[in-house]
Order: structure tokens, then sequence, then C-alpha cells
């Protein structure tokens, strides 16, 4: 298949620039691959779908404020900087991006206040740049004061300032372990009270950690998709959850994957056998047509962008064609896109 095959015409005003009011609230689309039918509910009908036994796949990762705003020494053109993950802890360097990118040469220094300046050292990544930032104080200090000022980074499109609110929505409510510059985002849509619903139903739920970087929304800018090469990002899965599901696999229940981190994780490290192992490193795991997925035989995930690797996995697992038409269905439905928007759950 092709990039161009995935691409498709919207109107800006599906693009969801805010949450939904409460996190559970949100649209949810219900495909059957079987029978090709498309239902409409709302997330917190989810429970109807699992039953006792069924095993639900949490990405546990959670964001940090990876958005750091300063100024460009001697001209004081205002930079914004965007962490996507630390290289060297003792020189401080890290992977990142800069806006506007042709602004910023090797050997120009950036001031981002409160003692935290920065200099670019090189430009030769595929990525970005890469920048070195220097701080008087121990490496604990240095991590806290970007917590201080960063930003959360929320993705371009919405296009708004930050909100106090932000920091809160765009997290899920089982975020432990720090590492993202994206939040998972089929997995705001859970709420304490749908959780506990679920497993009150006698429904596993476990997690695994996938820390989201530019390999999860890096453009597909090649026309044949084999081509593309994804970044790689850090993933954890442990012996219990491991264990769990693959209990789940023997009984033949219901494997859910709550979003494309999470799917993209567990197919990562499958046996022979086609069991769950446990894995502690790098994927640039790549999924797009045709597939034959291995663990999860359901999955929950949200609106993607056009020619995105999101959707292309997705389309890989629910079948291109029928997902092209919920896309339809839903653009008609005024369905809310993207990483605020709302979500659909593949049987």
């Amino acid at each position: 298949m092709r990039t161009s095959d995935f691409d498709f015409n919207f109107s800006s005003n599906i693009l969801a620039k805010y949450p939904s009011s409460e996190r559970d609230e949100s649209k949810l689309m219900i495909i059957n691959r079987n029978n090709k039918k498309i239902e409409h509910k709302l997330f917190k009908d989810l429970h109807q779908y699992f039953e006792e036994g069924d095993t639900i796949i949490l990405n546990n990762t959670k964001v940090f404020p990876a958005r750091l705003f300063g100024n460009k020494e001697k001209t004081e053109a205002k930079i914004e900087v965007f962490l996507l993950r630390e290289l060297d802890k003792k020189d401080r360097t890290w992977d990142v991006l800069v806006d506007p990118a042709r602004k910023v040469r090797v050997g120009n220094k950036l001031n981002f206040g409160y003692g935290l300046t920065g200099e670019v050292i090189d430009n030769t990544t595929s990525r970005g740049r890469i920048l070195q930032l220097h701080f008087n104080g121990t490496h604990e200090e240095f991590i806290k004061k970007i917590k201080e000022i960063g930003k959360t980074p929320l993705p371009k499109y919405i296009n708004r300032p930050t909100e106090k609110n932000d920091e809160l929505r765009y997290q899920t409510i089982y975020a432990k372990k720090e590492g993202s510059v994206a939040a998972p985002t089929a997995g705001l849509h859970f709420s304490k009270h749908l959780l506990k619903k679920l497993e009150i139903k006698g429904i596993n739920i476990v997690e695994i950690t996938l820390h989201l970087g530019l390999g999860s929304f890096l453009p597909v800018e090649v026309e044949d998709i084999s081509k593309h090469k994804m970044d790689s990002e850090k993933c954890l899965i442990d012996e219990k959850t491991c264990s769990i599901v693959n209990n789940t696999i023997q009984k033949k229940k219901r494997i859910c994957a709550v979003g494309t981190s999470s799917m993209r994780a567990i197919e990562s490290s499958v046996s022979s056998n086609k069991n769950l192992n446990p894995f502690i490193g790098w994927t640039n795991k790549f999924i797009f047509p045709p597939y034959n997925f291995s663990i999860a035989n359901s999955m929950i995930t949200n609106f993607h962008m056009p020619k995105s690797t999101l959707l292309m996995m997705t389309a890989a697992f629910a079948g291109f064609d029928l997902l092209m038409e919920a896309y339809k269905i839903a653009i008609q439905e005024k369905y809310r896109f993207y990483s605020y928007g709302d979500a659909m759950l593949i049987l």
C-alpha cells in the first residue's frame, strides 16, 4: 500500500482543541470486524463489551513538560524547543525539535531564563537538533527546573496556549512512569469509575510502558510505506503482565490493547508460540497492512491524522476498507478527531 491511500478530506472543525467535559463522556464508535457492523456509543459503555477473564492492556507512561520557550542570544528571537529525549545525563545533551527551525544553527545559544541556557551543538540528525543545556546545579535540580518552567507538550494543531487544565487532562489517570512527550491518547478516556466497573466485572487490567517520542508522530514522507523508518521508543513489559496476558490467550478470552502504543509494545515482544515475552529496551516496530497480529484481538484507539503511522496500524488491525468506511461515517456524525477527540473500539 502507498501513503496516499491513507489520505482523506476533513474540515478543521472536527479537530478537538479541548477534551470532553468528563473523560468517559466522549463518543465511542464500535467496529465489529466479523459482521462489518458499526455502532455508536459513549466511552462509559465500554464495560458492556467485556466479560470476566478478559484482559485490557494500558500504557502507563507519563507525559513530562517537554516544551520550553527561550530567546536566541543577541537577536532575542523567540524559539520554542521541544525536548524529545535525553542523550547524555553528564553532558546534558538532548535530542530536540526547534521552531522556527530555520533560525537556529550550530553554535547558537538560547536563554530560557531561571538560570537555564542551551547551545546547539549538532544539526545532523534526521529528527532535528542536538541541544546541550546548561544549568548550575545537580542533574536532579536540572530536571526539577525543566519541570518548573516547561509546558505541557500539546500537539501543534491544537494551536492555543497551554491551560492549567491541560496538565491534568493531557495525562491518563493511571500515568506512572515519566518519559513521554505525547500522551497515549486512547487512555485519556478512562475514568476511575469506569476502571472500577471493569475490575468489579472480573476483567484483568494490566500495564505496559512505552514512552512516546518522535516515533509516534513523525510524518511519513515516502510514498512506499515499507520504506518509512520508525524512530525508536523505550518500552518495558514485565513478567506479571505477560503471565496474565498469556493465561488469557490460553483461555481464548478477549485481549484489548488500549492505543497504538500498547499494541506496538506487545507486538514488539512475541515468542515463537505467539505468547507475550517480558521486554526492556527500544522498539522501532512499524505496523502497516497487511499484518498478522499475535496478542490482542481487540483494540481501542482515537481517530488519527491522514497518512500517519497510527492510521496505518489501525487499518492493519481493522481492515483497510472497513476503517476507511468508519472514518467516513465518523466525519458525517461529527466525531471529534485526534488527541482530545473521541475513540473507537475495534472487535
